[in-house]
């Protein structure tokens, strides 16, 4: 286990128009994008105010023609992506492509837990990432949460890679236990057994908003879907569960309806 617990340090989404996945962010979550100057590729920047939360690049023919469809992907900051990638495989977890070196950047590994959830390990070439806003600044990402294979055993493992430490577990009934958890302060996300309609165990982020029923007007204006919500959870936020008009699914969280 990390003697100190990994964080989140970057989002990225993959689409099949980053035009098109430009515009529809820009309206349903408020980000600013901007080109990111990477040589022999482009990859767009979004941020909200001067923060910096993610970027955009396009699936690749060879990659949609092997079954990879939109998505979103979470970068877990980590000490060493080479022993964190050997860790992490004899866990269990499968190394999907790297670990390799972004010129400029970093260097990163595309990995999946083992039932199959995806997600990334990232080591930044500067350092430490620049302290993220206040919790709740719209733009930014408010929660992680993890519709698992197995809730019981993914926080397991979880906490075996990164150090992270379970924190209140609430009840669901007849859907199972949701066991947020926490890295070194207060919780960050949630995990649980997916339900039956969950395709594939998977990662979905939320995204901070003001209302979410703003949110709604937002995302559906600009051509996106809301699959579920808005629906007040406990503590008071609000959730709403979306798709873009790629397919990619994503979810905000508002302190008001």
């Amino acid at each position: 286990m990390s003697s100190k617990p990994s964080q989140f340090v970057w989002y990225e989404l993959m689409t099949t128009d980053v035009a098109a996945a430009e515009a529809f962010y820009a309206k349903a979550v408020g980000w600013k994008t901007c080109d990111s100057g990477m040589p022999g590729m482009k990859y767009t920047l979004l941020s909200a105010g001067d923060y910096t939360v993610g970027g955009v690049m396009a699936l690749d023919a060879d990659a949609i023609a092997g079954g990879a469809r939109p998505g979103w992907g979470g970068y877990v900051g980590v000490a060493d992506v080479d022993a964190a990638a050997v860790q992490l495989k004899a866990s269990g977890g499968q190394v999907m492509h790297g670990p390799a070196d972004i010129p400029g950047v970093g260097r990163f590994a595309a990995v999946t837990d083992p039932h199959g959830a995806a997600f990334y390990l990232f080591k930044g070439n500067a350092g430490e990432m620049p302290a993220a806003p206040a919790a709740g600044t719209p733009g930014t990402v408010g929660w992680h949460e993890l519709h698992a294979g197995d809730g019981a055993a993914a926080l397991a493992f979880y906490a075996a890679q990164f150090g992270w430490t379970k924190d209140t577990a609430v009840d669901m009934g007849p859907m199972g236990v949701y066991q947020l958890f926490a890295a070194g302060g207060e919780a960050i996300g949630g995990m649980m057994t997916k339900t039956a309609d969950m395709p594939a165990p998977c990662w979905l982020y939320y995204f901070n908003v003001d209302r979410a029923d703003v949110a709604v007007d937002r995302v559906t204006g600009a051509g996106g879907k809301v699959l579920m919500g808005p629906h007040e959870v406990p503590g008071g936020s609000w959730i709403v569960q979306c798709q873009d008009p790629q397919g990619a699914m994503f979810a905000v969280v508002a302190p008001q309806r």
